[in-house]
């Protein structure tokens, strides 16, 4: 694949780079050391940095030659809150805390584009490089916006990338619409009347009542939801009890709900508290519901996912660009970004025949940096292209 070769020069150092925020992860709004890191960087490259947006969040700007066109190119920041198990030398040092969805890939691919365009300067415009903090449930894109990211910093597009373990390094999906779903969570307390275990008949189980209500809610989507859409809910918290020998007040479940579709969307919030308070009222339990809605669906506009594919043909060749592929019921903030500017989220492959092919959110997943050159290269000829001098 032709990579940009000054960017292929600067592969060990963007690997150097990735592998020390993999080993220092830091969760929603408390990237303080990647902002840093991130800022001196720009700075030395005669890159003007301006911090404090969204906490830590922070954007690099870049000008050259007097045309008053620009585009954004974004990156996240944040981890995971969970346990890494790869035992690799980069490992996270940080107990219970894990970089398992390729930030800190990112991250670094952006600033390799960063340094590269910083270098060379073959385009005409302003570059925003925007490093974003809390994707991961956070909503950081969403408060970036709301404390004015685009009045700050005008963008006529703006661009992303995440990277994919199941699509082969060297291939990239670039496809306009609806790519990435809408992300929610839902809270669902059940309150009973608890007491010894050797007497269930005098209480209320509500560690029953859950057991009932999960089973049910997943009628939700094989029988309330059109087969010809999709929707994803999955309950993954059960929280009840203290001891084996006593049946709780309380019992709590949590999880998340994925749709493609606002009145999917609308029937999913709807239904989940019918069918939880009926369930528990069946068994003279109750259930309290919050529905929380985060993240909208990731839309990608027409013409400037056309010309985010053309750049990725000039960098991995037309045939390894994948433009039609049904939506990934996973969620992204880049979707309030897309809200507000035009531009396109793109899914880069990074499964090698030996690594790479860990799912995200695993305890054994790491970002495979034989993709960092193919990023920051795809970042700068779309600059290059959209900017040309």
């Amino acid at each position: 694949m032709p990579i940009l070769n000054r960017i292929a020069d600067l592969t060990p150092e963007m690997t150097e780079w990735r592998q020390d925020f993999h080993a220092n992860p830091e969760l929603g709004f408390q990237e303080h050391r990647t902002s840093d890191i991130v800022a001196r960087k720009l700075e030395s490259w005669g890159i003007e940095v301006h911090r404090g947006i969204a906490t830590t969040g922070l954007v690099g700007v870049l000008r050259n030659g007097g045309s008053g066109r620009s585009i954004g190119l974004r990156a996240d920041m944040d981890c995971l809150p969970m346990q890494e198990m790869t035992g690799l030398p980069h490992a996270s040092k940080a107990d219970g805390r894990m970089h398992a969805c390729g930030h800190d890939g990112h991250t670094a691919t952006l600033l390799g584009a960063a340094k590269y365009l910083a270098e060379t300067r073959n385009f005409d415009g302003t570059v925003h490089f925007i490093f974003q903090p809390a994707e991961e449930g956070g909503g950081g894109g969403n408060v970036m916006v709301q404390e004015g990211l685009f009045d700050r910093f005008p963008c006529d597009t703006v661009y992303g990338i995440h990277n994919d373990p199941t699509l082969p390094l060297g291939q990239a999906k670039v496809v306009p619409g609806t790519v990435l779903a809408a992300s929610d969570r839902v809270y669902i307390t059940l309150r009973g009347i608890g007491g010894h275990a050797a007497r269930p008949h005098a209480t209320v189980d509500p560690v029953l009542v859950g057991a009932h209500v999960l089973v049910a809610l997943q009628a939700l989507v094989a029988r309330r939801t059109d087969p010809l859409d999709s929707a994803v809910l999955s309950i993954t918290q059960f929280h009840a009890g203290s001891a084996n020998n006593v049946i709780p007040e309380e019992a709590k479940l949590s999880g998340t709900v994925r749709t493609l579709l606002p009145e999917t969307r609308d029937m999913m919030e709807r239904l989940i508290a019918q069918v939880a308070q009926n369930t528990a009222a069946a068994h003279d339990a109750v259930a309290e519901v919050r529905y929380d809605r985060l993240y909208p669906p990731t839309v990608n506009h027409a013409a400037e996912t056309a010309r985010a594919a053309q750049a990725a043909a000039r960098v991995l060749g037309e045939s390894k660009v994948i433009r039609d592929a049904p939506p990934i019921m996973g969620g992204e903030d880049f979707s309030f970004m897309l809200l507000k500017r035009p531009g396109a989220f793109v899914m880069m492959g990074q499964q090698g025949p030996d690594k790479g092919g860990v799912p995200v959110h695993h305890p054994k997943y790491d970002f495979n940096d034989d993709m960092l050159p193919v990023g920051a290269s795809f970042f700068a000829t779309l600059v290059e292209q959209e900017l040309p001098r």
